[in-house]
């Protein structure tokens, strides 16, 4: 997959990079678990080496990860994970996704890559059951204005990937547009870092 070549070359190194604030990582852990139940189907995108994937899945019924990166999923699947826990190469964009067949739809550090990110959530919320659940930590590199100077020579250069430029409340107007409600809005204060969402689908 040709899109998947940057993800893969980079594969390796990301899976021994440390979360750079784990406390932050962590609050958002426990904000998406306290949300689960146990008869739970959850999809994640763009899971990477499946870390995050791994802590969540013992809380719900079934847990699909996907990434595009063939090489990100290899080194998931040689992680101890659980039982109900599977892990598949899938491009979000391209994927089929049977309409109303998952409780919650994760997406961490991923729709800022995506070509059409607009497209990419209004089809994860036809994914979702009504009342299931939408989450997200977002790098709203549209906010960065520094970035928009150096992103296109790191791209030229092969170190730096497709970026999709949308800032903050780009992001809540993309995620309401797309028919949700925000029922959590977060990021750590006095930090260029991600948006961590969760919105819901409406029950009707």
């Amino acid at each position: 997959m040709q899109k998947a070549k940057f993800w893969n070359k980079i594969a390796d190194k990301y899976a021994k990079g440390p979360i750079s604030d784990m406390a932050s990582y962590e609050h958002k852990l426990k904000l998406t678990q306290d949300l689960f139940h146990s008869d739970m189907s959850v999809l994640e995108i763009a899971c990477g080496t499946g870390s995050t994937a791994i802590l969540h899945a013992p809380h719900v019924a079934k847990y699909l990860a996907v990434d595009i990166s063939e090489r990100m999923i290899e080194i998931a699947r040689a992680k101890d994970g659980p039982p109900n826990l599977s892990f598949q190469v899938a491009d979000v964009e391209d994927m089929p996704l049977e309409p109303g067949s998952f409780d919650m739809v994760q997406a961490h550090s991923a729709l800022h890559l995506l070509s059409d990110p607009n497209a990419a959530v209004e089809k994860m919320y036809d994914a979702l059951k009504p009342g299931g659940l939408f989450v997200s930590s977002t790098t709203c590199v549209g906010g960065i204005w520094w970035l928009k100077f150096i992103a296109p020579i790191g791209q030229a250069l092969g170190k730096v990937p497709h970026l999709a430029w949308f800032t903050e409340n780009g992001l809540r107007e993309m995620v309401q547009d797309a028919g949700f409600e925000i029922i959590e809005d977060w990021r750590p204060e006095g930090k260029i870092t991600a948006l961590f969402l969760i919105a819901r689908k409406p029950d009707s």
